[in-house]
């Protein structure tokens, strides 16, 4: 099967989805998240299928998230439910994959970003190459990590979630290994190979047989951003960064500089609410609610012109600075629902 964004196979035990929509590096519109979910609920009961496999086309991207500029468009064009439904339909189709009653194989090969994780990061094996680049970039755009996104980052050892929430840092193969955002590493050129050993070998045997790939650089160690990172608000903590000396500090600095204020504030807070949060569907629930609180603001439609659209990297966001942000509007976004819930179970030990 074939709609020419994705391709759809069943070989031997192995059901292939493989995202097929290089010139936007395989963002996800609503068709794709709607055929992958259709494919998801027709293999579940296919005994022929024994293992599913999300893969891509292009050695340049996994998927670089959701189709953002077609989501501005349905929300200036059809409002909040029309804006935010392409987030609805993807927060489902992560606690699917997530529950999914048979193996699924992510390949996360190149760039994985935003949605890119929400497909390929809550499955039971997860696989990362020496050419992976994995980001949950939200605060450039005036949105927050989300996607399941800040579930990983909640959970990443020490401090090193909250760095990479806020800075939307890029972790390697080996950064995506520590902070639990993949399973395994692969060299690429041996993609191949897996794929032809699932289609007849089960998948946890397949990944016990994979040989172990040198490690890559690593970012700071946990205890070294401790002292900037358990900072209480934004303001305090761009003030602790101002004053490190270390070249992560200067850089950290720098893309916080770049991101919108308020999505900042709401970041942080949105991270430190997450870690109380059971379960992968609570805090799924958590991002929506945020997204949609997000979605009504001016930054969002501003961050995209300035990012996707027009390209000048010069968003005017309002307010200009984290001194600025509101803390009751913080605490409205955590607290008062801007759309109806997902409706997922949030009920029992997480799934994964």
């Amino acid at each position: 099967m074939d709609n020419g964004l994705i391709d759809i196979r069943h070989t031997g035990r192995l059901g292939r989805i493989t995202l097929n929509r290089p010139a936007a590096l395989n963002a996800l519109n609503m068709d794709m998240l709607d055929r992958i979910d259709a494919c998801l609920r027709a293999w579940r009961d296919d005994g022929a299928v024994e293992t599913v496999l999300i893969d891509s086309a292009s050695p340049r991207a996994f998927c670089a998230g959701g189709d953002i500029r077609a989501i501005r468009d349905r929300l200036a064009t059809h409002g909040l439910e029309a804006g935010a439904m392409p987030f609805r339909r993807s927060y489902r189709l992560a606690a699917t994959l997530a529950g999914y009653p048979k193996p699924v194989v992510s390949f996360m090969d190149g760039i994985a970003m935003g949605g890119g994780i929400g497909l390929g990061g809550h499955v039971r094996y997860r696989i990362v190459t020496e050419r992976a680049v994995l980001a949950m970039p939200e605060t450039a755009i005036a949105l927050t990590p989300d996607a399941g996104g800040s579930y990983l980052l909640s959970r990443a050892p020490g401090l090193s979630g909250l760095r990479l929430a806020l800075t939307g840092g890029r972790m390697n193969a080996t950064m995506a290994l520590d902070a639990g955002f993949a399973d395994r590493m692969a060299h690429s050129t041996t993609l191949d190979a897996i794929r032809q050993a699932l289609t007849h070998t089960p998948a946890g045997r397949v990944m016990d047989s994979l040989p172990p790939c040198p490690p890559m650089p690593g970012g700071p160690d946990t205890a070294a951003i401790a002292t900037v990172y358990d900072a209480p608000d934004m303001p305090d903590l761009l003030r602790r960064l101002q004053a490190h000396e270390a070249d992560w500090a200067r850089d950290d600095l720098a893309a916080m500089t770049r991101a919108c204020p308020f999505s900042l504030c709401l970041t942080l807070a949105a991270y430190h609410a997450a870690r109380s949060l059971p379960d992968l569907d609570h805090v799924l629930e958590q991002e929506f609610q945020l997204v949609c609180h997000l979605l009504l603001r001016p930054d969002f439609a501003e961050g995209v012109r300035a990012r996707l659209i027009d390209k000048d990297n010069a968003p005017n966001w309002r307010p200009e600075c984290v001194d600025a942000v509101s803390p009751h509007e913080i605490a409205a976004c955590l607290h008062d629902h801007a759309c109806s819930p997902l409706g997922l179970s949030t009920a029992g030990p997480d799934r994964r």
